[in-house]
């Protein structure tokens, strides 16, 4: 295995087979390590440092990662509830330290109790429907239309901005976007819970939370996991190029989110908040 520079990807000697005929070859494939996270928090006073999770993830652009993930647990509301984030040890590194700022109430025994794991690979269900519901998150009741030829774009906008996935054809992709069609952050990720953290982190730390009049896009499928993260973060649409499951529908109808999805060849469809789309 070589290494590239570009940390989203790595390089193999591999054997190619194609109508019978074997010939050495080397692939381009997606980076895969894990991540430590550690938290620092005030406990009466008392300044405590806690493991938090350990995931798997694309490296580069940690500190979004982990920022959204943060978000999308509950645990911060935006960057004022962080007061540092930064790798442990020499970069680059798979261990990284969040410093909440004092008063940011941490329950690492409410995340055991919620089935907190990883960013890649979330917990669906009954249990995790009425711990969104409980979690304050940000609502957004915003109206203003929404052009259906700018979701019929999206596909072509955002891959323009996948390079590791022209490599690799093995990484998923989230982005922001302006409801004018501008792409403000796009981020890939072997995870597709992952990519949509680090697009929700870059917001947390450019202070545009909530993201009231974004629209969020991904490369992937709609699950449950990512309509609570998009309703943690006040994104009022979530699109996506595959199709949801029925407890995203379920959530996303209950949590007031314009869920889209089968994104491509200039159709889609919708499966909830259709007011919001100028059809």
């Amino acid at each position: 295995m070589e290494t590239d520079n570009n940390s989203l990807v790595r390089h193999f000697n591999i054997k190619r087979v194609s109508s019978s005929l074997a010939a050495h070859d080397v692939d381009t494939v997606a980076a895969e390590e894990p991540l430590a996270i550690r938290v620092i928090h005030w406990f009466k006073d008392v300044r405590r440092t806690e493991d938090l999770a350990l995931t798997m993830r694309t490296p580069g652009h940690d500190r979004e990662l982990v920022a959204g993930l943060l978000l999308s647990e509950g645990i911060i509301r935006g960057s004022a509830d962080l007061s540092a984030l930064r790798p442990l040890g020499s970069e680059p590194s798979n261990e990284i330290l969040a410093e909440l700022s004092k008063g940011v109430d941490f329950d690492a025994w409410r995340l055991a109790r919620n089935g907190f794991v990883s960013s890649s690979c979330g917990v669906c269900g009954k249990r995790s429907r009425e711990a969104l519901a409980a979690t304050p998150s940000w609502v957004s009741n915003d109206s203003l239309p929404i052009d259906a030829s700018l979701i019929e774009k999206l596909p072509d906008l955002l891959r323009d901005h996948q390079r590791g996935f022209a490599q690799t054809g093995g990484l998923h992709a989230a982005a922001l976007l302006t409801r004018e069609g501008v792409v403000e952050a796009v981020f890939e990720d072997i995870g597709r819970h992952n990519a949509l953290d680090k697009v929700l982190g870059w917001s947390v730390l450019n202070h545009r939370i909530p993201l009231h009049s974004g629209i969020l896009f991904l490369s992937s499928r709609s699950s449950f996991e990512l309509i609570q993260k998009a309703a943690m973060a006040g994104a009022p649409v979530l699109a996506t190029v595959g199709g949801p499951s029925s407890l995203a529908i379920e959530t996303a109808r209950e949590r007031g989110i314009t869920l889209i999805g089968f994104v491509r060849e200039a159709r889609f469809n919708v499966y909830s908040g259709e007011g919001r789309l100028n059809l």
